[in-house]
């Protein structure tokens, strides 16, 4: 049994997942008619509020929500769907932890890497700002609620989002697409959006793209939690500017007042950094019959096969 066919082990009624997905993704979609039923004006007032905001506890208040939305969302795929955890993480006997530490580590590298490349090519814009005490906790907060904040993203789109809508329409492609751009969607809220226009979007639909790949590739969401851990982490520990969805007392800070990412920068990641991933983990892990995983059909599974593994 694939990634996707793991939703078969559990009851499947279209009020279920109805349910479970508006009661998790309300946040999102809540977010989503704000930003678009909101001023220019009352966007800015709105992301000026917010860094007046201690940066640490403006992180905890941002970050929390996910921990109670992942519980629940798991609550649910438990309780009502009577599903396994395991079976919405991933389509091994168990979880591959290897499989998310590798992947954690290698978006890591090649971010500090890249970093301190375009640092030393030109610093500046970029000030040092790190303060011992004040990164020790940001730290100790990202470690904490990171976790559920890129749990409950990863859970969501790429896990039972993209497992019911496969097991609905019968193939693999849709689901793929659909929640790449739900999760771009998600984030277009983002002042990064704002402020660089909605090219931005790119990025965050390739970003789900990828992310996606990689689950229906790899038959889990292991990789996908680990790299997404990974980028988030970075994103808050490592550099900070005042336009960034996330104020965080980072070891570095973007001084320039607005992005003056290029719009080469943005397309960049997604059509040549994204490619080389996909590349490396598929040399490491042996994918084979991309177009199978990534187009197939779908087909319910024999009876013997729907093992519930709690």
């Amino acid at each position: 049994m694939d990634y996707i066919q793991q939703a078969y082990k559990g009851k499947r009624e279209l009020w279920m997942f109805i349910l479970t997905s508006l009661a998790i993704s309300g946040i999102f979609i809540l977010n989503f008619i704000m930003y678009l039923m909101t001023s220019k004006e009352d966007l800015a007032a709105a992301y000026d509020l917010m860094k007046s905001i201690p940066a640490n506890l403006s992180l905890i208040i941002n970050l929390l929500p996910f921990a109670f939305l992942l519980g629940l969302l798991f609550v649910l795929v438990k309780y009502l769907h009577n599903r396994s955890i395991l079976s919405l993480t991933t389509a091994r006997e168990k979880v591959d932890w290897k499989r998310m530490i590798f992947s954690f580590g290698l978006i890591v590298i090649v971010t500090i890497v890249s970093f301190t490349i375009s640092y030393f090519l030109d610093p500046s814009e970029i000030i040092l700002q790190f303060n011992p005490l004040k990164f020790a906790i940001l730290f100790l907060i990202s470690i904490v609620l990171f976790p559920f904040q890129i749990g409950l993203e990863e859970y969501l789109f790429r896990g039972y989002l993209m497992q019911h809508i496969g097991i609905i329409v019968k193939n693999k492609w849709f689901p793929l697409i659909f929640t790449s751009v739900l999760f771009g969607v998600a984030h277009s809220a983002n002042p990064e959006v704002a402020e660089m226009g909605f090219i931005t979007m790119i990025f965050y639909i390739g970003t789900g793209l990828l992310l996606g790949i990689m689950t229906l590739m790899d038959d889990g969401l292991e990789l996908a939690l680990g790299f997404h851990l990974g980028n988030n982490l970075l994103a808050a520990l490592l550099i900070t500017s005042d336009w960034s969805a996330l104020q965080t007392d980072a070891i570095f800070k973007y001084t320039a007042e607005e992005a003056n990412t290029t719009t080469m920068e943005i397309l960049l990641p997604v059509f040549v950094f994204y490619p080389i991933i996909l590349y490396i983990f598929s040399k490491v892990y042996k994918w084979t019959n991309w177009k199978e995983k990534l187009f197939g059909s779908v087909v319910e599974p024999q009876k013997e096969d729907l093992k519930i593994i709690d």
